[in-house]
């Protein structure tokens, strides 16, 4: 591991290098994560269903020790995620008597929740992800009917934000979605932000996910997105990158270890997206993989259950892939 370049080395001039982690991964990639990341963001354990599993109950154990890690290996970290549709405790949506919770109530929960968690890692976390995945990806409909929505309406997105400043003011707070790339998609994220910038809204960034595959999104699709959202004036992070070797509609399940083919194009094509994300580096901050190494991925299970994939630039084994190397090769070049 200490005889090969550390990537976050590699692309220090350019942007932060994170990894997506757990309780389980801090240790069983320690040396992994210590060499090559200089930033970190909770897989699940600061999501809301893991922090708040009821109204005056709160579970800190998971992010304190993750937080511990980042500190103890000089890493940034980002905070992941705020207000979702999804991991969500149905606590927060309920009032008396299995009634729905009323409007007020709600957001003066949503406002707990935030006021306490980002309180809690105030000046340590140093971004979040506010509002995670409110677009909705059918084309005649603009936002997801989530229960947020349903019970607060549109400016539920902006009450959030506001709640995020007033816990942390120094914390930069971003807006996060996959299917990012997708232009009908890309667009209504791009309403979305205005929108918000012209109520005044303290957005600071957009999260692309990057949950591609070897074919798409297309290097120009990834390049027009990145020119559009960053004519709105904010920073830009892919939050949790990662380049499965199936496309989503391929449902195979006979293979037990990654095909020449499939490597050779991986490379190819991490190459040419770091090769892009370079030429953007003074909008785009940080790249965060979904994970380390390939022992671990959330991958195996979706969108295939038990499945394995082999998404990463290192292994199972964590030692450095071909596309590991090309990603060297073209920071060099």
């Amino acid at each position: 591991m200490n005889n090969i370049p550390k990537l976050w080395e590699v692309y220090k001039d350019y942007f932060d290098i994170g990894a997506a982690v757990n309780l389980e991964t801090i240790k069983g990639s320690k040396e992994l994560l210590a060499t090559h990341f200089n930033s970190i963001t909770a897989e699940n354990d600061m999501k809301f269903v893991s922090v708040h599993p009821a109204e005056n109950s709160y579970t800190f154990e998971a992010g304190d020790e993750l937080l511990a890690f980042a500190k103890q290996h000089s890493m940034k970290m980002r905070g992941h995620t705020l207000v979702w549709h999804n991991q969500t405790t149905d606590w927060i949506f309920e009032g008396e008597n299995g009634e729905t919770a009323s409007r007020e109530l709600l957001l003066a929960r949503m406002k707990s929740h935030i006021d306490t968690v980002v309180g809690r890692y105030k000046g340590s976390i140093y971004a979040w992800d506010v509002v995670n995945e409110v677009i909705e990806d059918k084309s005649d409909v603009w936002l997801r009917d989530s229960r947020w929505l349903q019970i607060i309406g549109e400016d539920f997105i902006e009450h959030a934000f506001r709640y995020a400043h007033e816990a942390d003011p120094d914390a930069l707070l971003f807006y996060n979605d996959y299917n990012e790339c997708n232009p009908e998609k890309r667009d209504k994220v791009i309403k979305l932000v205005k929108s918000l910038q012209d109520r005044g809204v303290p957005i600071h960034g957009i999260g692309l996910q990057g949950h591609w595959n070897l074919s798409g999104p297309s290097i120009a699709e990834i390049r027009e997105a990145i020119e559009k959202y960053a004519a709105l004036g904010l920073q830009l992070q892919v939050t949790e990158l990662d380049i499965s070797v199936f496309d989503y509609e391929d449902r195979r399940t006979d293979l037990t270890a990654p095909t020449a083919e499939m490597l050779e194009k991986q490379a190819n094509r991490y190459k040419e997206i770091f090769e892009l994300f370079r030429e953007y580096k003074d909008v785009i901050t940080a790249v965060t993989f979904w994970g380390a190494g390939e022992d671990y991925t959330w991958l195996d299970d979706f969108p295939v259950k038990g499945r394995k994939n082999w998404p990463f630039v290192f292994d199972e084994k964590h030692e450095p892939k071909t596309s590991f190397w090309r990603l060297v090769d073209c920071s060099e070049n």
